[in-house]
């Protein structure tokens, strides 16, 4: 077949919650994603409770495949001082070689076809869009764009911020260590970044940071930077010093921009990070990509029933509604960030959210959603 109701590009967290929503709704749907599941990618694999109803409607019960139930938080300024309390709505640990792989195989079992392939171009005309690889086009009225944080197809869509070079690296490991409790998930401070751990489904601890170029570039590899920056602060040295990595080195992922996105290019309906990017752990970039794809697949499914069929209406709805959820969350998020990046700032922050668990609670709030009924 070469011509599908809905194509999405990219079958990470949005790509693929969006092609169950829709498929199960009748609607035929074509995934393409570059590589074969399962794999790991890097993330912060902590996934807040207010979309976990939503994806059990859908079928898929993530505590059945092993997610861990988490409910407590801990910061730490890089001193080493720290403060914790419980999670407002709490959430599940669980890594996306498992999240993804599962929700793959419920899109399969809905009959969602996947190819997997890069998308090289995507070009829209005479309100049909063509989506091509190096060898097929296919058509499709519509198009969601999930194809992550950054993309060869940003330049060709002309992304603003796909032009510009940004100072962002993330780094991903898994981790044995006898002592991390199963409830808890953790943000820890360092010399120009932080970086998150949490139990994961396979009893592997997952340890994800994100560090400022500038620094990291003065040392020749990460487990050099690891024992000179990251160890700076003394929950994260103590973590490596009991800990045992299980992969044979760290996934990175360079040049991440923060910048503010548009949820809608050239008429393609973009999800997830594609969209919008929260920085790691000062919100829950996992819930809302799965967020993100029910709002563009309820968009899509009216679009279809309407007699009508109005493209602007489409667009001008899931701009709306994509605002209205995550515009705010974004700017806390970009905010939050200003803060852990500041010495002086954040250590004044743990001090006052040790003292007062609601303060901190309060701050989560504004970078979590309520949940999905």
């Amino acid at each position: 077949m070469k011509e599908y109701d809905v194509v999405i590009v990219g079958g990470g967290l949005a790509g693929l919650t969006a092609a169950i929503a829709l498929s199960r709704k009748g609607y035929m749907v074509l995934v393409f994603e570059p590589n074969q599941y399962p794999h790991h990618k890097v993330c912060g694999e902590y996934v807040s409770n207010e979309v976990v109803p939503y994806l059990e409607s859908l079928g898929v019960a993530l505590d059945k495949v092993g997610a861990v139930p988490i409910t407590d938080f801990q910061i730490s300024a890089t001193s080493g001082r720290m403060a914790q309390t419980k999670l407002p709505l709490g959430g599940i640990g669980i890594s996306r070689y498992k999240l993804d792989h599962t929700l793959y195989k419920r899109a399969l079992e809905v009959g969602v076809a996947f190819i997997f392939t890069k998308v090289s171009s995507i070009n829209f005309k005479n309100d049909i869009f063509q989506v091509r690889t190096q060898s097929d086009v296919y058509n499709s009225p519509i198009v969601i764009g999930a194809y992550g944080k950054r993309d060869a197809l940003d330049k060709s869509l002309k992304r603003d911020f796909s032009f510009q070079k940004h100072s962002w690296l993330a780094v991903k490991g898994h981790y044995r260590t006898p002592d991390f409790p199963d409830n808890l998930v953790a943000l820890h401070n360092f010399p120009g970044g932080y970086g998150g751990l949490s139990k994961t489904e396979s009893g592997a601890v997952n340890f994800c940071y994100l560090a400022h170029y500038d620094s990291f570039k003065k040392y020749p590899n990460i487990e050099e930077f690891n024992q000179k920056i990251v160890a700076q602060n003394k929950n994260l040295r103590h973590f490596f010093h009991e800990s045992e990595a299980l992969f044979e080195k760290p996934l990175t992922i360079a040049q991440i921009a923060f910048e503010e996105k548009k949820p809608i290019v050239n008429h393609i309906l973009m999800c997830g990070d594609t969209a919008g990017l929260i920085h790691p752990l000062c919100g829950n970039g996992m819930a809302m990509a799965i967020h993100s794809a029910k709002l563009a697949s309820d968009c899509i499914s009216t679009f279809f029933e309407s007699a009508s069929r109005d493209r602007t209406v489409l667009e001008q709805e899931y701009s709306r509604r994509w605002n209205a959820t995550f515009k705010k969350r974004l700017w806390y998020g970009r905010k939050l960030q200003q803060v852990l990046l500041h010495k002086k700032w954040v250590n004044s922050g743990v001090v006052l959210a040790s003292v007062s668990g609601k303060v901190l609670r309060y701050i989560i709030s504004k970078t979590h959603g309520k949940p999905i009924i």
